[in-house]
């Protein structure tokens, strides 16, 4: 199977482009902000349409800030000290949900802050909308041919064309047309995985009333294991390689400390018998 051809650019319009990798991050925002009228609906969630609206915002800004900032030290700390300004060039790519989780959850605690909400009422609210907002944002990852996945024989490889950015990265002896081999689509393992497996988990987990802290633990522990395998299926960043072991890559160095704060939550959730 190759990889289908898709121009990362939908339309253009003089020096003005929509692509399919923002409109991703704009669908994510949007999907956000339904599900969470949905989950303001329901009896006594303390939760009005303008507090959804305003929790989406203080997320949004955090996460892409945070997005970015994240990409930056955490992937390409040398590339930004040869060119400070690649910083802002967002539209180059380059986003670490990493990053992104601790922009996103400093705006929730500054927001939780001006609205009177104890941090985890706001995370607990918000943690079952984020997953499929990930999904779309893996889609756009594929849209973009980012995110190759390693050398594969099985039926869901696909062949990746050279002319790709992230191919002549990692194989630059990929001269003609197509890669002589197939590759694992890891983006969308993680679209499936991030996205659907992990939205259904937590939003199942969040459908009853739960001990303060204990949904924002499910989604840590879920995302951070879910993470943790799907990087055996993607090929690491060039410019890191393996961090440890031959093995660990540092998406996965990143998700431990994730799944051990989601347990830490989930037992300190658990043991105070607490209900928000």
């Amino acid at each position: 199977m190759h990889y289908p051809h898709i121009d990362p650019i939908i339309i253009s319009l003089g020096p003005l482009a929509v692509r399919w990798y923002g409109l991703a991050y704009l669908a994510a925002f949007a999907l956000c902000w339904w599900l969470g009228t949905l989950r303001a609906a329901r009896p006594g969630s303390g939760w009005d349409a303008q507090a959804v609206s305003d929790v989406v915002f203080y997320g949004a800004v955090g996460a892409v800030l945070g997005g970015r900032l994240g990409y930056v030290f955490f992937y390409g700390f040398d590339q930004f000290l040869k060119d400070p300004l690649w910083l802002v060039r967002i539209w180059d790519g380059g986003m670490s949900f990493h990053g992104g989780l601790l922009g996103a959850v400093t705006a929730l605690w500054w927001f939780g802050r001006r609205t009177g909400r104890k941090f985890f009422q706001v995370s607990d609210f918000v943690a079952p909308l984020i997953p499929l907002g990930l999904g779309f944002g893996r889609l756009g990852n594929f849209a973009n041919t980012e995110l190759p996945g390693r050398a594969t024989d099985s039926m869901f490889g696909m062949i990746y064309p050279c002319s790709a950015d992230a191919i002549r990265a990692i194989d630059p002896f990929c001269t003609g047309e197509w890669e002589a081999f197939a590759r694992h689509p890891s983006p969308l393992y993680q679209a499936f995985t991030e996205g659907l497996v992990l939205f259904a988990l937590v939003w199942w987990v969040s459908s009853r009333p739960r001990p303060s802290g204990f949904v924002s633990g499910v989604f840590l522990v879920g995302y951070g294991t879910l993470r943790f395998l799907t990087e055996f299926f993607r090929q690491p960043d060039v410019q890191m390689g393996f961090i440890a072991f031959d093995w660990l890559t540092m998406g996965q160095l990143l998700s431990l400390p994730m799944v051990i704060i989601g347990i830490l939550f989930i037992f300190l959730s658990k043991s105070r018998h607490s209900h928000p």
